[in-house]
């Protein structure tokens, strides 16, 4: 009985075996068949590999622009009379121009017209005044340098210095008499300064976000300095607009 089964276990691993190795000759006639070429092409190694091709070095700004233009929104705050208690903002425009003499140095012209309404003494109530309208032209020049930068964003410091003239008597000047007769408000008596023009400076930076090679969109605050009164007195200023580069250096 014994002999009847290991005879039978034989003849199904005969079979089994046979078909194995017909499976791993098959397996290898397909393999070699997909590593020959078809007429007229190259056969694929082994080792081959898919790369992607290379991508071209980016065309960013290079910073080598003789001339920069700047235009934006700016807001400063002040102080229209040497005794007034509050401060005043002002909203205006800001427009910059920079010749650049090397890669960091360049030389800037500054002009500013900024205008808001100011609070007044309360002796000027008795002429219906609370606040008036008062405005300033500021013009400088100085020096501007170019610090970090890179492909997206650029730094720059800058050091200006000019005269602003301040005009502080548009809602008074004119202003009708009570009826009857009587006295009409002055800036004095409205605790303005007189109109006047004031030794200016500023100290601040700016930051250059690039938007195309020529283009960039620039955010700038300063430290402002003026002397319309009997002391130099410090305000802070914010503008932002868009900054266009030309020419080469």
């Amino acid at each position: 009985m014994t002999n009847q089964t290991a005879s039978s276990t034989r003849r199904w691993r005969t079979p089994i075996a046979a078909f194995v190795l017909a499976g791993t000759g098959l397996f290898s006639a397909i393999s070699l068949q997909a590593q020959v070429a078809a007429p007229g092409t190259k056969a694929m190694s082994s080792t081959s590999a898919i790369t992607a091709p290379a991508l071209a070095p980016s065309t960013g700004p290079v910073y080598n622009n003789k001339w920069e233009v700047y235009g934006g929104l700016s807001y400063s705050n002040g102080q229209a009379g040497q005794a007034l208690p509050k401060h005043y903002n002002m909203g205006g425009v800001e427009v910059m121009g920079t010749y650049w003499l090397t890669r960091h140095l360049g030389a800037v012209g500054d002009y500013r017209i900024q205008a808001g309404t100011s609070p007044v003494s309360p002796q000027a109530s008795v002429f219906g005044l609370n606040r008036v309208l008062v405005y300033q032209n500021i013009f400088s020049g100085g020096v501007q340098w170019r610090g970090f930068k890179n492909r997206y964003a650029a730094i720059d410091y800058h050091a200006l210095a000019g005269a602003t003239h301040g005009t502080f008597d548009t809602a008074i000047t004119g202003y009708p008499p009570p009826p009857g007769g009587g006295q009409v408000p002055t800036t004095a008596t409205a605790g303005l300064y007189s109109n006047t023009t004031s030794p200016y400076g500023a100290v601040g930076g700016s930051i250059d976000f690039n938007y195309a090679p020529r283009v960039a969109v620039r955010i700038q605050p300063d430290l402002i300095f003026e002397h319309f009164g009997t002391e130099t007195r410090e305000f802070f200023s914010i503008s932002a607009g868009l900054v266009y580069k030309f020419g080469k250096r």
